[in-house]
């Protein structure tokens, strides 16, 4: 189901892109009208909604807060009937959800939700709502409902910027791109790295900027499906600390994308590489400043640094995929794990 989950991403963005208009612009007026709006999500969900929080920074110049949904209610006090809260969610069944919106509507706060389950219990207690429409998800691993939230916020941010017609662009340009990488080609390069990735007992991933949340839910899925421990960070906070931990059995996947972090991605990098680690850059192929520093390097289709964000995000899954079908783990029901988290 995961694999088929992923193949079903550039249909997903393409729907969205030619059909919600209404809803996104719905989501963006209401961020418009509100007086301090915060963003809640759990797991994968947080890391889209993290991702969203610089999109309306970046493309709209605007200050939209966000907090994991487990943690919301330490934070309600500052709640006000013009305050907006909106929750990200597959199943729209997430407690901590749940209990964040409660939380913000006893506080007469306006509630609005991003959610692939339109009947759930978040979708009835939503005054509006932003429908994925990505189908059902039968892996535990969220993956397709993942960049259909990011897809989402990138709209939302340009909606609310005066440029719709840009984002709408942008996400059927990352269906384009998303599509190519699904061809055998890509697939096999990847396969490949999975294949020198999968006997790490640790490994990092980081990135810088916008590409800092995709790190985030890229370590997820590796931890997720294969098991391996798989930190994200900040690329510049490595060396406040965690620095003390590289060496040439601890690979780092640097997601080393366009943008104005671009240039200190690089410096970062080549102060890992002095310590003798392993790098797989995700990245421009021909780029000569990556592939320099880079043991590896996963090209990404060229395209916008926004429409990237959703084209490493799949390729990163891909990775995840193929490092967990190596180790022979259980890919669609992972241990421990639940599809929904349904209680606190």
């Amino acid at each position: 189901f995961m694999s088929k989950e992923m193949a079903e991403q550039p249909a997903v963005l393409e729907r969205l892109a030619l059909e919600a208009e209404d809803q996104i612009e719905a989501l963006a007026e209401a961020i418009r009208a509100s007086y301090g709006a915060y963003m809640v999500g759990c797991g994968t969900a947080s890391y889209a909604a993290l991702t969203g929080s610089y999109l309306f920074s970046r493309i709209a110049s605007r200050h939209v807060n966000f907090s994991p949904g487990s943690e919301f209610k330490y934070y309600e006090h500052f709640l006000t009937p013009e305050s907006l809260v909106i929750a990200f969610s597959q199943s729209g069944e997430t407690a901590d959800i749940i209990e964040a919106m409660l939380a913000a509507r006893s506080r007469g706060s306006k509630l609005a939700g991003v959610l692939n389950a339109p009947r759930s219990t978040l979708g009835r207690m939503v005054d509006l709502r932003v429908d994925l429409n990505a189908g059902p998800e039968q892996c535990v691993l969220s993956t397709k409902a993942y960049t259909a939230k990011v897809a989402v916020l990138l709209m939302t941010a340009h909606a609310l910027a005066g440029t719709s017609a840009e984002g709408r662009r942008l996400v059927l340009e990352a269906a384009a791109g998303i599509r190519e990488m699904l061809a055998p080609a890509w697939i096999d390069r990847v396969r490949e790295i999975a294949a020198n990735l999968y006997q790490a007992e640790h490994l990092f991933v980081i990135g810088r900027g916008l590409s800092y949340p995709t790190a985030l839910e890229a370590a997820l899925k590796i931890k997720e499906v294969s098991y391996i421990h798989a930190e994200a960070y900040a690329a510049g906070e490595l060396k406040h600390g965690p620095f003390a931990l590289l060496s040439p059995d601890t690979p780092v996947i640097a997601i080393c994308t366009p943008g104005p972090a671009y240039e200190v991605m690089l410096g970062n990098m080549k102060e890992m590489k002095a310590r003798g680690t392993p790098i797989v850059a995700f990245g421009n192929e021909d780029d000569g400043d990556v592939s320099d520093i880079a043991d590896v390097v996963i090209p990404l289709p060229k395209a916008h640094m926004w429409t990237q964000v959703l084209t490493s995000t799949v390729l990163l899954q891909l990775l995840a995929y193929h490092t967990a079908n190596r180790l022979g783990r259980e890919i669609d029901m992972p241990r421990n794990l639940a599809k929904s988290v349904t209680v606190e």
